[in-house]
């Protein structure tokens, strides 16, 4: 509930951002209806470490939908750290959507950066279901790492694609 507010729908409720996505807490409260303690018991909680909160406001790391949030790709990009990874980096995806992202490359689609992790199985920046782990060279990549230890990158072109792996959990059928 949090993270979808601050991640994807504070425009359309009315909720203030900054462009680097931080909130009043209090206005965070007002707007989803919650008590302090179950929003601070949801940072705790919170398996891939979304939520950052700094005295009182709040945001989300990492993940913001591009259409209808007021944040903007170069204020979350000046407020992450600017990194230079010398190992292939990962991307989790599912096996029907490889063909295309060979062709095409990884897009942010309607997301603001691509995610990537600095090894397979991370918990945080995988999507639900990841048939295939895809290796990427980041040598000319613009690469951020936010808070939680998510990579993000604006877009991967399919020349930085140099590995694909089966995800331990894929099983041919």
């Amino acid at each position: 509930m949090i993270s979808r507010l601050l991640r994807h729908t504070a425009g359309e409720r009315g909720l203030a951002m900054t462009p680097d996505g931080w909130a009043a807490i209090g206005d965070v409260l007002r707007v989803l209806g919650m008590e302090r303690g179950r929003l601070d018991r949801a940072v705790v909680e919170n398996d891939k470490r979304r939520l950052q909160v700094d005295g009182e406001r709040i945001r989300a790391c990492q993940g913001h939908s591009l259409a209808g949030m007021p944040v903007r790709r170069e204020a979350l990009e000046n407020s992450w750290e600017r990194v230079y990874p010398e190992e292939l980096l990962w991307h989790g995806t599912t096996e029907r959507v490889v063909p295309v992202i060979r062709r095409e490359g990884l897009k942010p689609g309607r997301r603001t950066h691509v995610h990537l992790v600095p090894e397979i199985g991370s918990p945080v920046g995988r999507q639900t279901k990841v048939d295939v782990w895809l290796g990427v060279v980041s040598v000319n990549l613009a690469v951020y790492r936010a808070p939680n230890g998510v990579l993000l990158v604006r877009e991967v072109p399919a020349g930085a694609i140099v590995d694909a792996v089966h995800s331990p959990r894929w099983s041919h059928r």
